[in-house]
């Protein structure tokens, strides 16, 4: 046979991509099925840029921006939760969907299970505490504090709000400094403005 005859019948780029897609979507359900997937992985677009969304049998176990180091959280990942790490976005369907619906205004809380297991002790107390601040509200550090029966810990508050591995979900976002000034904020104040003129707690739209 002619080599022009073999380039013929040999698949062209996309499709050899498109058949390399399909056999890695392929692997990833035969993993599911198998239950070999310990964390899965996927990343959504939103109006707060591209989020990394990690998924466990327990529940939504963090969400990312992902402007930094992938490889660094797909690495903690692996080390506290489990090395059995895959990119999986269908199981990510549901948290994707009720984000979508929070971004578009029309979803005030959110109805996931949580793995709580990239959250020390200390930060948990204060994750939960924060969970009771509803759409469209705030409280100070001081008051998550107070709230805790820890009335001095209000920069140990702080710093556990930045080690939250679930912000949008864990509504970090609503707490604020004194008198309602923002500080602080892991994605960045950029974002915190933007959520909180989303849900309505501060006047105007702000463009990132």
């Amino acid at each position: 046979m002619k080599t022009a005859d073999l380039k013929k019948l040999a698949p062209s780029r996309a499709e050899a991509e498109a058949a390399s897609r399909a056999a890695a979507e392929r692997l990833r359900e035969a993993a599911a099925q198998a239950r070999l997937i310990d964390v899965a992985v996927a990343t959504m677009g939103s109006p707060v840029g591209d989020l990394l969304l990690a998924v466990t049998p327990r529940g939504l176990a963090a969400i990312w921006f992902d402007d930094g180091d992938r490889q660094l959280l797909l690495d903690r990942l692996a080390r506290e939760v489990s090395p059995r790490v895959l990119e999986s976005p269908r199981a990510t369907d549901d948290v994707r969907r009720e984000l979508d619906e929070y971004f578009a205004g029309r979803r005030t809380a959110f109805d996931l299970a949580l793995d709580r297991r990239l959250m020390h002790p200390f930060a948990r107390e204060v994750l939960t505490a924060i969970a009771k601040v509803g759409f469209g509200r705030v409280a100070t550090y001081g008051e998550i504090a107070k709230r805790l029966g820890k009335p001095s810990a209000a920069r140990a508050v702080g710093a556990a709000l930045g080690s939250n591995p679930i912000p949008i979900v864990v509504p970090c976002h609503r707490v604020v400094g004194a008198g309602g000034k923002l500080t602080g904020y892991a994605g960045g104040l950029h974002r915190k403005e933007w959520l909180l003129t989303l849900e309505g707690w501060l006047p105007a739209r702000l463009e990132l």
